[in-house]
């Protein structure tokens, strides 16, 4: 070549900020794992992989803790660094759930009333959501079960969603003492109406994956339940279009004896993920096959118009919800880890709002009054 006299150092250099310590194998803890791309015919190829992100917490339904929030950060900024890496799957441990948001034992024992803890723990989170948005590959979110409050966000933040049709989806915030500033309120109005985006986030209410699918929030719904040896849909939904109100209602839960039989009938069949396995290696394939640099660049295009919005408001969202951890959300999340002594993971709201209507100072006396009892 006319040009071998010019010094060129051609050592590979890692540009990785985090090394392994913040991934583990035993929950809880966020797992981080290369798989092989492969061909439709399942055929290996030679140095190329997918990068899985692993939520590990099942017996808390995948809640993340700090630790995890941390593990999640070093998974995708590793994966987004890494020359062999084509896509990032983000999913979770079991059949269950996604994820149901930050860990509320975590929440409730330690940072309500430490509110500049949880203002650290908020720069964390935001990180998460950053490091999601700011991945140099595209993500694609493996929906497992449930997606809900802080799982649904950063669900969300990815460029894909792929999911199990028995999954539910749905924010927590405004019943359990938050609201849904992780992305949700930032997210939805891209997604949806703005008044299907508003009742979303404030209703509490839990949508089906197949209305998810039909309102255009995840792309796929992919039946995962066996039943003599053959994949069903999802038997708690009415797939067909049906009238309720005078309205054509789509996904929605059925009622009454139809929703007990249906229970009954899913006690013992077992959840097999092939076809939503299938599913995930049919869009590496596609990823596979595109231009790496025109990829991202579209990605990123796309993404953008949420990042917009997202960066907009995390910061200020960052210092109400830190605020916010000495009155309403100390209610909402000590109401919900300590249901199993109380029975009731809610507080009284009614009670509440009397005692906010005739200007109740915020003390320990109104905590007792609408807080539940121990039961005996």
């Amino acid at each position: 070549m006319a040009l071998e006299w010019i010094p060129r150092d051609a050592e590979l250099k890692n540009h990785a900020l985090f090394g392994t310590e913040h991934w583990g194998t035993q929950a809880p803890c966020t797992m981080y794992e290369k798989r092989p791309i492969k061909d439709p015919s399942g055929k290996v190829v030679e140095g190329l992989f997918s990068a899985w992100i692993i939520l590990n917490n099942p017996n808390q339904y995948n809640s993340y803790t700090t630790e995890m929030v941390k593990g999640v950060i070093a998974g995708f900024t590793s994966a987004s660094s890494d020359r062999s890496v084509v896509a990032v799957v983000f999913t979770a441990a079991g059949d269950k759930s996604f994820c149901t948001g930050g860990n509320t034992k975590e929440y409730s024992e330690y940072y309500s009333h430490r509110n500049n803890e949880y203002g650290e723990y908020m720069d964390l989170f935001n990180g998460m959501v950053d490091a999601i948005l700011n991945c140099k590959k595209p993500v694609l979110c493996r929906v497992n079960g449930m997606r809900v409050a802080g799982g649904q966000e950063i669900g969300m933040a990815c460029d894909l969603a792929i999911s199990s049709d028995l999954a539910i989806f749905g924010q927590a915030g405004p019943r359990h003492g938050s609201a849904p500033d992780g992305g949700s309120s930032d997210f939805l109005p891209w997604f949806l109406s703005m008044e299907d985006a508003m009742w979303n986030c404030v209703s509490c209410e839990m949508w089906s994956a197949y209305k998810m699918k039909a309102k255009n929030l995840i792309s796929k719904a992919i039946p995962v339940l066996k039943k003599d040896g053959k994949f069903i849909r999802n038997p708690l939904i009415v797939t067909e279009n049906y009238v309720e109100d005078g309205e054509i209602v789509y996904g929605e839960y059925k009622k009454g004896d139809a929703m007990k039989a249906a229970k009954d009938m899913m006690k013992d069949l077992p959840i097999d993920f092939e076809l939503l396995d299938k599913e995930v290696d049919r869009v590496l394939w596609t990823f596979t096959n595109l231009f790496p640099g025109c990829l991202i660049k579209s990605v990123d295009g796309i993404r953008a118009k949420k990042k917009y919005f997202w960066d907009q408001m995390k910061l200020p969202n960052r210092h109400w919800l830190a605020a916010n951890m000495s009155v309403e959300a100390f209610l909402g999340f000590t109401a919900f880890n300590t249901k199993k002594i109380t029975g009731k993971d809610v507080i009284d709201f009614i009670k509440f709002r009397q005692l906010v209507a005739q200007g109740a100072l915020m003390d320990e006396k109104v905590f007792e009054a609408v807080l539940g009892k121990p039961q005996k």
